[in-house]
């Protein structure tokens, strides 16, 4: 799932990798450091993000700043 989609114009995004099911992710749009503004989430966005982080080890990875794909 991505969450990113709200800021097309992000060029990193914070990534928690689902431990149970490879493949699977959260990403938020986010600075260089790893800084998500909350206040351009949607409600389901920031419930998404503090659900990963409250889960950070036991259900999710710990986050990684990743570079977004720029469209040709």
């Amino acid at each position: 799932m991505n969450v990113s989609s709200l800021s097309s114009s992000a060029a990193f995004e914070l990534r928690f990798e689902d431990l149970a099911h490879p493949g699977h992710a959260y990403a938020f749009p986010c600075d260089a450091g790893g800084q998500v503004d909350l206040d351009r989430l949607s409600e389901r966005g920031r419930e998404r993000y503090f659900y990963a982080r409250a889960l950070i080890g036991r259900d999710w990875s710990y986050p990684c700043v990743v570079r977004c794909a720029v469209a040709a």
